[in-house]
Protein backbone atom coordinates (compact mmCIF):
# COMPACT_ATOMS: atom_id res chain seq x y z
CA UNK A 1 0.00 0.00 0.00
CA UNK A 2 1.34 3.54 -0.81
CA UNK A 3 2.28 5.42 2.05
CA UNK A 4 0.40 8.61 1.11
CA UNK A 5 -2.77 6.16 2.06
CA UNK A 6 -2.35 6.37 6.04
CA UNK A 7 -2.83 9.97 5.96
CA UNK A 8 -6.50 9.48 4.47
CA UNK A 9 -8.11 10.03 1.50
CA UNK A 10 -6.88 12.94 -1.29
CA UNK A 11 -9.78 15.28 -0.45
CA UNK A 12 -8.93 14.92 3.41
CA UNK A 13 -5.39 16.27 3.34
CA UNK A 14 -5.79 18.54 -0.20
CA UNK A 15 -6.13 22.52 1.24
CA UNK A 16 -9.60 22.92 -0.17
CA UNK A 17 -10.74 26.07 -2.11
CA UNK A 18 -13.61 28.75 -1.10
CA UNK A 19 -15.25 26.55 -4.10
CA UNK A 20 -14.52 23.67 -2.64
CA UNK A 21 -15.41 24.49 0.70
CA UNK A 22 -19.15 25.62 0.19
CA UNK A 23 -20.16 23.20 -2.69
CA UNK A 24 -18.51 19.76 -1.08
CA UNK A 25 -19.98 20.32 2.44
CA UNK A 26 -23.54 18.57 3.18
CA UNK A 27 -26.53 20.62 2.83
CA UNK A 28 -30.05 19.93 2.88
CA UNK A 29 -30.18 19.31 -1.08
CA UNK A 30 -27.61 16.67 -0.68
CA UNK A 31 -29.66 15.33 2.03
CA UNK A 32 -32.82 15.48 0.19
CA UNK A 33 -31.26 13.78 -3.05
CA UNK A 34 -29.66 11.22 -1.24
CA UNK A 35 -32.60 10.05 0.24
CA UNK A 36 -34.95 10.10 -2.41
CA UNK A 37 -32.32 8.41 -4.82
CA UNK A 38 -31.70 5.44 -1.95
CA UNK A 39 -35.13 5.25 -1.67
CA UNK A 40 -35.93 4.96 -5.74
CA UNK A 41 -33.31 2.43 -5.98
CA UNK A 42 -34.96 -0.61 -4.48
CA UNK A 43 -36.00 -0.61 -0.47
CA UNK A 44 -39.26 -1.45 -1.25
CA UNK A 45 -40.39 -1.03 2.48
CA UNK A 46 -39.60 2.83 2.30
CA UNK A 47 -42.31 4.85 2.57
CA UNK A 48 -41.14 8.06 0.22
CA UNK A 49 -42.88 10.97 1.57
CA UNK A 50 -39.21 13.37 0.68
CA UNK A 51 -37.86 14.56 -2.30
CA UNK A 52 -39.37 16.08 -5.34
CA UNK A 53 -40.20 13.16 -7.98
CA UNK A 54 -43.11 13.41 -9.63
CA UNK A 55 -45.70 10.57 -10.32
CA UNK A 56 -45.34 7.73 -12.53
CA UNK A 57 -49.18 8.90 -14.36
CA UNK A 58 -49.95 5.71 -16.59
CA UNK A 59 -51.57 8.14 -19.45
CA UNK A 60 -48.50 10.23 -19.26
CA UNK A 61 -45.64 7.82 -19.39
CA UNK A 62 -47.68 6.57 -22.53
CA UNK A 63 -47.11 9.77 -24.38
CA UNK A 64 -43.26 9.58 -23.65
CA UNK A 65 -43.32 5.67 -24.63
CA UNK A 66 -44.77 6.80 -28.01
CA UNK A 67 -42.73 9.61 -28.47
CA UNK A 68 -39.65 7.95 -27.90
CA UNK A 69 -40.98 5.28 -30.49
CA UNK A 70 -41.50 8.49 -33.17
CA UNK A 71 -37.93 9.38 -32.62
CA UNK A 72 -36.60 6.08 -32.55
CA UNK A 73 -38.04 4.95 -35.74
CA UNK A 74 -36.97 8.52 -37.47
CA UNK A 75 -33.32 7.64 -38.16
CA UNK A 76 -32.56 11.60 -38.73
CA UNK A 77 -34.11 12.84 -36.04
CA UNK A 78 -32.41 10.04 -33.55
CA UNK A 79 -28.85 11.02 -34.84
CA UNK A 80 -29.62 14.58 -35.18
CA UNK A 81 -31.00 14.50 -31.23
CA UNK A 82 -28.21 12.41 -29.80
CA UNK A 83 -25.23 13.26 -32.20
CA UNK A 84 -25.24 17.49 -32.58
CA UNK A 85 -24.66 19.99 -29.96
CA UNK A 86 -26.83 22.21 -29.76
CA UNK A 87 -26.64 26.37 -29.70
CA UNK A 88 -26.18 27.07 -25.72
CA UNK A 89 -29.00 29.15 -26.01
CA UNK A 90 -30.86 25.85 -26.77
CA UNK A 91 -32.59 23.99 -29.88
CA UNK A 92 -33.56 27.00 -32.33
CA UNK A 93 -37.03 24.97 -33.01
CA UNK A 94 -37.53 24.45 -29.55
CA UNK A 95 -37.37 27.89 -29.05
CA UNK A 96 -39.46 29.15 -31.44
CA UNK A 97 -42.30 26.74 -30.37
CA UNK A 98 -41.74 27.65 -26.56
CA UNK A 99 -42.34 30.94 -27.78
CA UNK A 100 -45.44 30.63 -29.91
CA UNK A 101 -47.19 28.43 -26.75
CA UNK A 102 -46.74 31.28 -24.45
CA UNK A 103 -47.69 34.20 -26.96
CA UNK A 104 -51.02 32.05 -27.73
CA UNK A 105 -51.99 31.21 -24.23
CA UNK A 106 -50.52 34.96 -22.56
CA UNK A 107 -50.50 37.21 -25.15
CA UNK A 108 -46.71 38.09 -24.10
CA UNK A 109 -45.32 39.30 -27.62
CA UNK A 110 -42.10 36.82 -27.31
CA UNK A 111 -39.71 35.72 -29.47
CA UNK A 112 -37.35 32.72 -29.34
CA UNK A 113 -34.69 35.34 -28.25
CA UNK A 114 -36.24 35.91 -25.12
CA UNK A 115 -36.49 32.07 -23.97
CA UNK A 116 -33.29 30.20 -23.39
CA UNK A 117 -32.62 25.99 -22.19
CA UNK A 118 -30.22 24.91 -19.44
CA UNK A 119 -29.30 21.61 -18.07
CA UNK A 120 -32.56 21.41 -15.60
CA UNK A 121 -34.25 24.12 -13.92
CA UNK A 122 -31.49 23.39 -10.57
CA UNK A 123 -29.09 25.04 -13.11
CA UNK A 124 -31.28 27.64 -14.05
CA UNK A 125 -30.75 28.94 -10.74
CA UNK A 126 -27.55 28.43 -9.91
CA UNK A 127 -26.70 30.92 -13.10
CA UNK A 128 -29.24 33.73 -12.32
CA UNK A 129 -28.51 33.44 -8.46
CA UNK A 130 -24.86 33.97 -8.96
CA UNK A 131 -25.26 36.13 -12.00
CA UNK A 132 -27.32 38.77 -9.96
CA UNK A 133 -25.45 38.37 -6.43
CA UNK A 134 -22.28 38.51 -5.22
CA UNK A 135 -20.01 41.96 -4.78
CA UNK A 136 -20.68 44.41 -7.86
CA UNK A 137 -18.01 46.14 -9.74
CA UNK A 138 -18.85 49.20 -7.64
CA UNK A 139 -17.69 46.96 -3.97
CA UNK A 140 -21.25 46.81 -3.04
CA UNK A 141 -22.33 42.88 -2.09
CA UNK A 142 -25.79 42.44 -4.09
CA UNK A 143 -28.25 40.04 -2.19
CA UNK A 144 -31.43 37.98 -3.78
CA UNK A 145 -34.22 38.80 -1.59
CA UNK A 146 -36.95 35.99 -1.22
CA UNK A 147 -40.15 37.57 0.28
CA UNK A 148 -42.27 34.90 1.34
CA UNK A 149 -40.11 32.65 3.13
CA UNK A 150 -39.75 29.13 3.82
CA UNK A 151 -39.08 28.87 0.49
CA UNK A 152 -37.59 25.96 -1.52
CA UNK A 153 -34.84 24.24 -0.29
CA UNK A 154 -32.87 23.88 -3.72
CA UNK A 155 -31.82 27.82 -3.85
CA UNK A 156 -30.34 27.78 -0.28
CA UNK A 157 -26.47 26.44 -0.83
CA UNK A 158 -26.99 27.93 -4.43
CA UNK A 159 -24.38 31.40 -4.51
CA UNK A 160 -20.72 30.84 -4.64
CA UNK A 161 -20.85 33.70 -2.40
CA UNK A 162 -22.21 33.15 1.17
CA UNK A 163 -24.49 35.54 2.60
CA UNK A 164 -25.98 36.60 -0.71
CA UNK A 165 -29.27 35.23 -0.03
CA UNK A 166 -31.78 37.10 2.43
CA UNK A 167 -35.32 36.37 3.07
CA UNK A 168 -38.80 37.78 5.04
CA UNK A 169 -40.69 35.59 7.03
CA UNK A 170 -44.06 35.03 5.98
CA UNK A 171 -47.39 36.58 8.15
CA UNK A 172 -49.37 33.20 8.81
CA UNK A 173 -53.35 33.64 8.15
CA UNK A 174 -55.35 30.79 10.20
CA UNK A 175 -58.01 30.24 7.56
CA UNK A 176 -59.50 27.39 9.19
CA UNK A 177 -59.42 25.03 11.70
CA UNK A 178 -56.79 22.61 11.03
CA UNK A 179 -55.11 24.82 8.10
CA UNK A 180 -53.52 28.01 7.51
CA UNK A 181 -51.73 30.09 4.90
CA UNK A 182 -48.54 32.06 4.59
CA UNK A 183 -48.97 35.51 2.93
CA UNK A 184 -46.20 38.28 2.02
CA UNK A 185 -45.47 40.55 4.84
CA UNK A 186 -45.09 43.97 2.75
CA UNK A 187 -44.74 45.76 5.58
CA UNK A 188 -41.79 44.08 6.93
CA UNK A 189 -40.79 43.53 3.23
CA UNK A 190 -37.74 46.14 3.03
CA UNK A 191 -36.22 45.98 -0.16
CA UNK A 192 -32.83 47.55 0.28
CA UNK A 193 -29.82 49.16 -2.17
CA UNK A 194 -28.19 46.45 -2.35
CA UNK A 195 -30.84 43.86 -3.07
CA UNK A 196 -30.33 42.88 -6.74
CA UNK A 197 -33.61 40.65 -7.22
CA UNK A 198 -36.65 39.66 -5.91
CA UNK A 199 -37.42 35.54 -6.25
CA UNK A 200 -40.39 33.85 -5.47
CA UNK A 201 -41.65 30.59 -6.22
CA UNK A 202 -45.21 29.73 -7.85
CA UNK A 203 -46.69 27.70 -6.72
CA UNK A 204 -44.51 27.70 -3.98
CA UNK A 205 -42.32 24.86 -2.76
CA UNK A 206 -42.68 23.41 -0.21
CA UNK A 207 -45.61 25.02 0.94
CA UNK A 208 -48.20 24.61 -1.99
CA UNK A 209 -48.78 27.91 -1.23
CA UNK A 210 -49.97 30.07 -4.71
CA UNK A 211 -49.29 33.63 -4.06
CA UNK A 212 -52.45 35.71 -5.46
CA UNK A 213 -52.31 37.62 -8.47
CA UNK A 214 -52.26 40.73 -6.25
CA UNK A 215 -49.31 39.74 -4.68
CA UNK A 216 -47.57 38.73 -7.70
CA UNK A 217 -48.44 42.44 -9.20
CA UNK A 218 -47.21 44.16 -6.31
CA UNK A 219 -43.96 42.30 -6.16
CA UNK A 220 -43.50 43.29 -9.96
CA UNK A 221 -44.30 46.52 -9.12
CA UNK A 222 -41.39 46.63 -6.56
CA UNK A 223 -39.22 45.09 -9.10
CA UNK A 224 -40.21 47.85 -11.46
CA UNK A 225 -39.46 50.88 -8.98
CA UNK A 226 -36.01 49.32 -8.56
CA UNK A 227 -35.01 48.14 -11.77
CA UNK A 228 -34.45 45.20 -10.75
CA UNK A 229 -35.35 41.90 -11.83
CA UNK A 230 -38.77 39.80 -10.45
CA UNK A 231 -37.85 36.20 -10.88
CA UNK A 232 -40.56 33.89 -10.64
CA UNK A 233 -39.99 29.74 -10.23
CA UNK A 234 -42.84 28.25 -12.63
CA UNK A 235 -41.74 24.83 -12.05
CA UNK A 236 -45.60 23.64 -11.27
CA UNK A 237 -47.28 26.35 -12.31
CA UNK A 238 -49.27 27.19 -16.36
CA UNK A 239 -49.53 26.46 -19.26
CA UNK A 240 -47.41 23.66 -18.27
CA UNK A 241 -47.36 21.19 -15.74
CA UNK A 242 -50.27 23.65 -14.28
CA UNK A 243 -50.50 21.64 -11.04
CA UNK A 244 -52.44 24.48 -9.50
CA UNK A 245 -55.60 24.06 -7.51
CA UNK A 246 -57.22 27.83 -8.00
CA UNK A 247 -57.19 30.12 -10.44
CA UNK A 248 -54.41 32.66 -10.98
CA UNK A 249 -52.68 34.30 -14.07
CA UNK A 250 -48.89 33.66 -14.99
CA UNK A 251 -47.12 37.01 -15.36
CA UNK A 252 -44.57 38.48 -17.00
CA UNK A 253 -42.89 41.69 -17.99
CA UNK A 254 -40.00 43.57 -18.86
CA UNK A 255 -38.55 42.50 -15.76
CA UNK A 256 -39.71 39.44 -15.41
CA UNK A 257 -37.28 36.25 -15.23
CA UNK A 258 -40.08 33.21 -15.54
CA UNK A 259 -38.23 29.83 -14.29
CA UNK A 260 -40.22 26.26 -16.27
CA UNK A 261 -39.14 22.80 -16.43
CA UNK A 262 -39.80 19.64 -17.74
CA UNK A 263 -39.63 17.87 -14.69
CA UNK A 264 -43.23 17.62 -12.84
CA UNK A 265 -45.00 16.65 -16.99
CA UNK A 266 -42.78 13.06 -15.59
CA UNK A 267 -39.46 14.13 -17.51
CA UNK A 268 -37.23 14.95 -14.19
CA UNK A 269 -34.05 12.84 -15.86
CA UNK A 270 -33.98 14.64 -18.81
CA UNK A 271 -32.49 17.84 -16.77
CA UNK A 272 -33.96 20.30 -19.16
CA UNK A 273 -34.74 23.89 -17.82
CA UNK A 274 -36.87 26.87 -19.55
CA UNK A 275 -36.13 30.55 -19.39
CA UNK A 276 -38.40 33.15 -20.13
CA UNK A 277 -36.72 36.64 -20.13
CA UNK A 278 -35.71 40.04 -21.22
CA UNK A 279 -32.94 39.33 -24.56
CA UNK A 280 -30.16 40.82 -22.36
CA UNK A 281 -30.26 38.26 -19.48
CA UNK A 282 -31.24 35.26 -22.39
CA UNK A 283 -27.70 36.23 -23.54
CA UNK A 284 -26.09 35.99 -19.66
CA UNK A 285 -27.38 32.86 -19.14
CA UNK A 286 -25.86 31.18 -22.56
CA UNK A 287 -22.73 32.57 -22.46
CA UNK A 288 -23.03 31.21 -18.73
CA UNK A 289 -23.72 27.83 -20.61
CA UNK A 290 -21.62 27.74 -23.40
CA UNK A 291 -18.67 28.06 -20.36
CA UNK A 292 -20.26 25.78 -18.18
CA UNK A 293 -21.68 22.73 -20.18
CA UNK A 294 -20.93 24.09 -24.13
CA UNK A 295 -24.62 22.96 -24.77
CA UNK A 296 -27.63 21.97 -22.84
CA UNK A 297 -29.39 18.30 -23.54
CA UNK A 298 -31.25 17.48 -26.76
CA UNK A 299 -33.52 14.54 -25.68
CA UNK A 300 -36.37 17.25 -23.80
CA UNK A 301 -36.70 19.80 -26.04
CA UNK A 302 -37.13 17.08 -28.88
CA UNK A 303 -39.79 14.55 -26.96
CA UNK A 304 -42.29 17.52 -26.00
CA UNK A 305 -42.13 19.97 -28.91
CA UNK A 306 -44.80 18.44 -30.95
CA UNK A 307 -46.95 18.70 -28.52
CA UNK A 308 -46.10 22.13 -27.52
CA UNK A 309 -47.00 22.82 -31.13
CA UNK A 310 -50.22 21.15 -31.22
CA UNK A 311 -51.30 22.30 -27.87
CA UNK A 312 -51.31 18.36 -26.95
CA UNK A 313 -49.05 19.79 -23.75
CA UNK A 314 -51.86 21.96 -22.53
CA UNK A 315 -54.66 19.06 -22.76
CA UNK A 316 -52.48 16.56 -20.91
CA UNK A 317 -51.65 19.23 -17.94
CA UNK A 318 -55.12 20.41 -17.41
CA UNK A 319 -56.78 17.06 -17.94
CA UNK A 320 -54.67 14.56 -16.71
CA UNK A 321 -51.82 16.03 -14.84
CA UNK A 322 -53.48 18.58 -12.54
CA UNK A 323 -56.45 16.35 -11.74
CA UNK A 324 -54.41 13.42 -10.69
CA UNK A 325 -52.12 15.84 -8.16
CA UNK A 326 -55.76 17.22 -6.78
CA UNK A 327 -57.13 14.04 -5.87
CA UNK A 328 -53.66 12.74 -4.64
CA UNK A 329 -53.93 16.07 -2.74
CA UNK A 330 -57.32 15.37 -1.25
CA UNK A 331 -56.29 11.52 -0.22
CA UNK A 332 -52.94 12.75 1.53
CA UNK A 333 -55.28 15.20 3.53
CA UNK A 334 -57.77 13.21 4.45
CA UNK A 335 -55.09 10.62 5.60
CA UNK A 336 -53.74 12.91 8.19
CA UNK A 337 -56.68 14.38 9.60
CA UNK A 338 -57.60 10.77 10.41
CA UNK A 339 -54.61 9.58 11.67
CA UNK A 340 -53.54 12.68 13.63
CA UNK A 341 -57.44 12.79 15.25
CA UNK A 342 -58.13 15.16 18.13
CA UNK A 343 -55.01 14.42 20.17
CA UNK A 344 -52.19 15.87 18.00
CA UNK A 345 -52.22 19.72 17.35
CA UNK A 346 -51.67 20.28 13.69
CA UNK A 347 -52.13 22.32 11.19
CA UNK A 348 -52.16 21.94 7.43
CA UNK A 349 -50.90 24.72 4.69
CA UNK A 350 -54.09 25.31 2.32
CA UNK A 351 -53.33 22.60 -0.80
CA UNK A 352 -53.49 25.56 -3.50
CA UNK A 353 -50.47 23.52 -5.83
CA UNK A 354 -47.52 21.59 -6.39
CA UNK A 355 -46.96 17.69 -5.24
CA UNK A 356 -46.09 18.92 -1.52
CA UNK A 357 -48.46 19.07 2.22
CA UNK A 358 -46.71 21.46 4.46
CA UNK A 359 -47.44 20.17 7.90
CA UNK A 360 -47.09 22.57 11.32
CA UNK A 361 -46.68 20.87 14.54
CA UNK A 362 -46.69 24.01 17.00
CA UNK A 363 -46.44 22.04 19.96
CA UNK A 364 -43.96 19.50 18.75
CA UNK A 365 -40.95 19.14 21.62
CA UNK A 366 -38.23 17.87 19.82
CA UNK A 367 -36.73 19.98 16.36
CA UNK A 368 -38.36 18.48 13.18
CA UNK A 369 -34.55 17.38 12.33
CA UNK A 370 -34.87 14.76 15.34
CA UNK A 371 -38.36 13.92 13.92
CA UNK A 372 -37.11 13.23 10.34
CA UNK A 373 -34.31 11.30 11.99
CA UNK A 374 -37.07 9.20 14.23
CA UNK A 375 -39.41 8.72 11.31
CA UNK A 376 -36.50 7.36 8.84
CA UNK A 377 -35.30 5.16 11.20
CA UNK A 378 -39.06 3.85 11.11
CA UNK A 379 -39.32 3.56 7.28
CA UNK A 380 -40.87 7.08 7.23
CA UNK A 381 -39.29 9.68 4.42
CA UNK A 382 -40.06 13.54 4.99
CA UNK A 383 -38.47 16.50 4.57
CA UNK A 384 -37.12 18.28 7.87
CA UNK A 385 -38.93 22.18 7.35
CA UNK A 386 -35.88 23.67 8.95
CA UNK A 387 -33.97 23.48 5.86
CA UNK A 388 -36.40 25.66 4.24
CA UNK A 389 -35.83 28.73 6.43
CA UNK A 390 -32.05 30.31 5.32
CA UNK A 391 -31.40 33.89 4.91
CA UNK A 392 -33.44 35.03 8.13
CA UNK A 393 -32.07 37.90 10.25
CA UNK A 394 -33.55 36.64 13.16
CA UNK A 395 -33.79 32.90 14.18
CA UNK A 396 -37.96 31.89 14.00
CA UNK A 397 -38.82 28.92 16.17
CA UNK A 398 -41.34 27.96 13.58
CA UNK A 399 -38.88 26.70 11.63
CA UNK A 400 -38.50 23.80 13.64
CA UNK A 401 -41.85 22.89 13.69
CA UNK A 402 -42.44 22.27 10.23
CA UNK A 403 -42.33 18.91 7.49
CA UNK A 404 -42.71 18.95 4.13
CA UNK A 405 -44.75 15.48 2.43
CA UNK A 406 -44.28 14.78 -0.94
CA UNK A 407 -48.07 12.88 -2.11
CA UNK A 408 -47.27 11.92 -5.72
CA UNK A 409 -46.13 8.44 -4.69
CA UNK A 410 -48.80 5.53 -3.66
CA UNK A 411 -52.05 6.99 -1.68
CA UNK A 412 -51.56 4.02 0.23
CA UNK A 413 -48.15 4.02 1.43
CA UNK A 414 -48.94 7.60 2.46
CA UNK A 415 -51.59 6.48 4.66
CA UNK A 416 -49.35 4.14 6.43
CA UNK A 417 -46.79 6.79 6.71
CA UNK A 418 -49.30 9.11 8.12
CA UNK A 419 -50.32 6.54 10.88
CA UNK A 420 -46.50 5.56 11.85
CA UNK A 421 -46.05 9.59 11.69
CA UNK A 422 -49.04 9.86 13.74
CA UNK A 423 -48.03 7.25 16.30
CA UNK A 424 -44.33 8.73 16.44
CA UNK A 425 -45.09 12.12 17.89
CA UNK A 426 -47.70 10.93 20.05
CA UNK A 427 -44.92 8.97 21.77
CA UNK A 428 -42.56 12.49 21.71
CA UNK A 429 -45.49 14.48 22.91
CA UNK A 430 -45.85 11.66 25.42
CA UNK A 431 -42.46 11.48 26.88
CA UNK A 432 -41.28 15.41 25.78
CA UNK A 433 -38.38 14.41 24.17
Amino acid sequence: MPKSASRGTLIDTMKLTRFAERFSRKTGILELMDDLGRAMDGRSDMRMLGGGNPAHIPGVNEIWRRRTAEILANGVELEETLGNYDTPQGKHAFLESMADLLNREFDWNLTSKNIAVTNGSQMAFFLLLNLLSDTDTDGLKRKVCFPLCPEYIGYADQTVEPGALTTRPAKIELTRPGFYKYNVDFEKLNVTPDISALCISRPTNPTGNVLTDQEVARLAGIAGERNIPFIIDNAYGAPFPNILFRDVKPYWDNHVILSMSLSKLGLPAVRTGIIVAEESIIEAVSACNAVISLSNGSLGQVLVRPLIDSGDILRLSKNVIRPFYEKRSKSAVAALQEAFGDDIPYRIHESEGSIFLWLWLPELPVTSAELYERLKARGVLVVSGHYFFYGLDDPWAHADQCLRLSYAQDPVKFREAADIMADEIRRVMDTGK
